[in-house]
């Protein structure tokens, strides 16, 4: 038995950028009625607030939810009635210049740019900042259709990769890049979750949509943890019936 279910969250517990559905909300809460549960995506907080926390059925035991905002540099645990920060690691200002800087010239390099964008493309999230093709606001029918495959992603990661030594960079959700400070990526969220928590990483089981070699939820597995790869929030719900059943 696990005693913690991790979750990527875009494209595992919900769609890009969308708040859980209300299947997902009620079966996290009868997860957590049987183990933890984390959630660690890109994403900032508010985001996690407007996906996750808010979305989540008043029963829910949100004692033993952790979310994991920009890849795990933050953490949120829920305390005295409302959700507070453990911790927070931020880019300094000339970092984050360097690599606004590096993304300008990657997308010049590699030719990606779409006919049409929907808001910001660069988001600065302090620990972590986050391209995204389309734009913040671009509607899920136009993600889905721009990189499926993730290989317009994996031509802009390499070129950013050459632009940027010593920094992590992953794909994420279905348009996103994201950037954070060398070897943090999931791996390093979840061991920062292991430290937090004291729950070890064998005791750990990750859900993600993007458990191969490039994407941002892969790191989890080379870490060592037990995995399971989804295709959508439909079969994670599948999923988390039957963990629960096995738990019980």
């Amino acid at each position: 038995m696990k005693q913690l279910i991790a979750f990527d969250l875009d494209g595992t517990l919900a769609e890009s950028k969308q708040p859980l559905e209300e299947a997902i909300g009620q079966a996290l809460a009868g997860l957590l009625a049987v183990a933890h549960v984390a959630v660690i995506s890109g994403g900032d907080w508010p985001q996690f607030d407007k996906q996750v926390a808010s979305r989540l059925p008043a029963h829910a035991d949100l004692s033993r939810l952790w979310l994991m905002p920009t890849t795990g540099t933050k953490l949120y645990t829920h305390r005295n009635g409302q959700w507070s920060p453990v911790y927070a690691e931020l880019f300094d200002d000339a970092q984050k210049q360097a690599i606004l800087t590096a993304f300008d010239a990657a997308l010049e390099a590699t030719g990606f740019v779409p006919e049409q964008t929907w808001g910001e493309r660069i988001e600065d999230r302090g620990s972590q900042i986050t391209f995204s093709a389309l734009g913040q606001q671009a509607p899920i029918h136009a993600k889905e259709g721009w990189d499926p495959d993730f290989a317009k992603r994996k031509i802009i990661q390499a070129d950013l990769r050459r632009r940027l030594p010593g920094l992590s960079i992953n794909m994420g959700g279905a348009t996103s890049i994201d950037i954070t400070r060398e070897g943090v990526d999931k791996g390093y969220g979840l061991k920062k979750l292991r430290d937090a928590s004291g729950i070890k990483l064998d005791a750990m089981l990750f859900i993600g949509d993007a458990i191969f070699p490039g994407g941002n939820d892969y790191p989890a597995k080379a870490l060592g943890l037990d995995t399971i790869r989804v295709r959508d929030p439909q079969e994670t719900l599948a999923v988390i019936d039957t963990i629960i059943a096995c738990q019980k």
